[in-house]
């Protein structure tokens, strides 16, 4: 096993979701991960705290691409627009790893209510995060927490249409995303 390899992280999580995919969650211990990731075990906690943390393991660096954008968008932007500008920060920061990784990572989730929980709070995470960024412009709480919301259904949507379409049409995440969040939007739009 080498010990000190890049990748350990990613290495981790993609082995993590394959065995959670083929045997369960309950069923996959740390060390398997470990071993199918080509690691020892006390590198996997360096990582990461259990193997429930191999969930949300980009959630930090997604809510911070996410704030970045909302922060860079223009200040003439209104709420949704600053959220678009940090959804395709955040979408373009995904490449074809994580389009791959997509449809092992859902059917983990689906066969575990405890991962259930944590893609849940993970969710919760991200709106908070757009949240907290619009705010930081000055837009108010109510709609800050609507427009995060928003946004974040528009990335799982993208993520979900963009991971399940065939290698050669998939095009980009954000195109997905785009796409999904003027159809929210629209949506929203029409609740009037």
């Amino acid at each position: 096993m080498a010990r000190w390899e890049p990748g350990a992280r990613e290495r981790l999580v993609v082995a993590a979701v394959d065995l959670f995919t083929e045997q369960g969650y309950d069923a996959t211990t740390v060390t398997q991960i470990a071993e199918r990731a080509g690691v020892t075990k006390s590198t996997f906690f360096r990582h990461f705290p259990d193997k429930r943390e191999l969930l949300v393991a980009g959630q930090k660096t997604l809510s911070a691409l996410l704030t970045e954008g909302i922060t860079a968008a223009p200040a003439s932007a209104g709420p949704l627009d600053a959220v678009a500008a940090g959804l395709e920060l955040a979408c373009g920061a995904m490449g074809p790893a994580n389009r791959d990784l997509g449809p092992r990572l859902k059917a983990a989730v689906a066969a575990s209510v405890e991962l259930q929980e944590r893609d849940a709070l993970k969710s919760v995470g991200l709106a908070t995060a757009v949240a907290d960024a619009l705010v930081a412009r000055g837009v108010p709480q109510a709609q800050a927490h609507l427009a995060g919301e928003l946004g974040v259904l528009a990335f799982k949507r993208g993520f979900a249409a963009w991971s399940e379409a065939e290698a050669d049409r998939a095009g980009r995440y954000w195109d997905h995303t785009s796409t999904a969040f003027a159809e929210l939007r629209e949506a929203a739009a029409a609740l009037r």
